[in-house]
């Protein structure tokens, strides 16, 4: 009831102008994430001083249910928290509700909030269903509630997954919105505006308002509390094709230096969601999990170590052309080497072969033009190459942000630079944000395009509601360890499914 009251006073305050999103009209929120065979995080945020109290147990009912006590949660961290759950029985449904005790007056008690969520297996073979897709709030779409809202999480909670790898551009920090944008067809999208989403995100406290604009929408909270989230970090979380020690030329902020941007923008990341914090080094976003003797999930950080984006053509490997940077690259190498499992997803908020360009003359991702490696690309054959020398099978790459989805199968016989095995490439998205594309394909490792759906020709920053929002789902099967892979559209349409064979 509480819920139905607040979003009917959201829509009517929504209607007469700016809100604050960061009080009361946000129902409390919870989720999960980094989940194991034995851990798991849970979060949650609230909108007052309180602090969190975590019931968990193995039925909907809480019978036999362990109670923790959480952290506080107050104004200085947006009123966010988390809690690792430890020696979980694997493979098994956990259910999980928060209430929230008043720091001033500890006998209110709000709640419970809700969630669940099912730990990774551990030596036993099993189905595995998850997807995938990346880019929330883009472009001048916002929350437009009597659209639906982001339907997209409605449609991915019906197929029930496993878990959600969510591929960057959590937030688009850079992307004010409007409280009306007028469609071609002359019907006008409503946007839901808050304070955060009037101007570009400087302060640690935009950045927060960013996250809590997300929580607006029913359908996102409902999706978040029933599915964990394994997630990324890309440019938008702070600012379009950042990187690091850019200084900015742009009139919007009053803060040039992209390095305290970031700063601000990554705290805000960690505490507006269930990542696990390295305690050897707090900042650290790449992170491997093993989902059982099926699969291993390596999420990259394809943002936090690249040099300047640049021409790109350097014929030699530089500070200039680094890109997942060198101890990244290491742990790489090391966990494909050593991985036991039969499929090796890495999930990179980024196509390899895709020519995504910055400013005139530069690009933003690896690819910069047809030919042998230059430039980043040294960095990425040398992978490559390494997973050819050492045999590594099984390599499937998941990924987003060019803003359209297709399917990408890379062989070494069609490209340049040959000394690689063939692997898969998906990319998905957005999930709720304008609709791009194509780009431009380089043939230095030569991407061969098996599907692709993307605006018609001439059309660009379509809205969520011409319906070319997307995300991809994963099938394992557990007997024949046969993957499957199927590109689906926000109504939950398969446009592309393959099955690839272990070998």
């Amino acid at each position: 009831m509480l819920r139905n009251i607040l979003g009917i006073l959201l829509m009517v305050l929504s209607l007469r102008g700016v809100i604050d999103a960061k009080e009361v009209l946000i129902p409390p929120s919870v989720t999960s994430g980094d989940i194991t065979s034995n851990e798991a995080v849970i979060w949650a945020r609230n909108n007052y001083n309180s602090r969190m109290l975590i019931d968990y147990g193995f039925d909907n009912l809480f019978a036999n249910s362990k109670r923790i006590h959480g952290p506080t949660l107050i104004s200085e961290n947006s009123y966010t928290g988390k809690v690792l759950l430890k020696n979980l029985p694997s493979d098994t449904r956990i259910f999980y509700r928060i209430y929230f005790q008043d720091l001033r007056k500890e006998y209110i008690l709000e709640g419970p909030v809700s969630g669940t969520f099912k730990t990774a297996p551990y030596n036993t073979k099993t189905n595995i269903k998850f997807v995938w897709s990346g880019g929330m709030i883009g472009q001048g779409w916002g929350i437009n509630s009597y659209m639906g809202g982001m339907k997209i999480f409605k449609t991915m909670s019906n197929s029930m997954p496993d878990f959600f790898i969510h591929s960057g551009d959590y937030i688009y920090a850079d992307n004010p919105i409007r409280p009306q944008v007028k469609l071609k067809s002359g019907v006008k999208w409503i946007n839901t505006i808050t304070n955060s989403k009037t101007k570009v995100a400087e302060s640690l406290e935009d950045f927060y308002g960013n996250y809590a604009y997300n929580l607006i929408d029913s359908n996102f909270r409902k999706f978040i509390s029933e599915v964990p989230q394994y997630v990324q970090w890309d440019d938008h979380e702070t600012l379009n094709n950042w990187y690091p020690g850019e200084i900015l030329n742009d009139k919007r902020y009053t803060e040039k230096s992209v390095n305290v941007l970031a700063a601000r923008s990554k705290k805000a990341f960690f505490d507006y969601t269930p990542i696990k914090e390295n305690p050897s080094d707090p900042d650290r976003i790449y992170r491997l999990f093993h989902y059982g003797p099926s699969l291993d999930i390596f999420m990259l950080d394809m943002r936090s170590y690249r040099g300047p984006n640049s021409e790109n053509m350097q014929p030699k490997q530089t500070d200039a052309t680094v890109f997942l940077g060198k101890d990244q690259l290491t742990w790489l190498k090391k966990g494909l080497s050593s991985s036991k499992s039969t499929w090796k997803i890495i999930a990179a908020s980024m196509p390899i072969g895709v020519i995504i360009p910055d400013e005139e003359g530069t690009y933003e991702g690896i690819a910069n033009s047809d030919g042998t490696p230059l430039g980043r690309e040294l960095e990425i054959s040398h992978l490559l190459s390494f997973i050819r020398d050492n045999n590594i099978k099984n390599i499937v790459f998941l990924t987003a942000d060019i803003h359209y989805t297709a399917a990408h199968y890379y062989e070494p016989e069609k490209a340049i630079f040959k000394d690689f095995l063939p692997f898969w490439e998906f990319v998905s998205g957005p999930l709720h944000a304008g609709t791009f594309g194509p780009n431009k394909l380089d043939n230095t490792f030569a991407p061969k395009v098996m599907f692709q759906k993307t605006p018609k020709k001439g059309n660009s920053n379509l809205p969520p509601s011409d319906g070319l929002q997307f995300f991809g789902e994963v099938n394992i099967n557990g007997d024949t360890e046969t993957m499957a892979v199927s590109l689906k559209d926000v109504y939950g349409k398969t446009l592309y499914k393959t099955s690839i064979k272990p070998e």
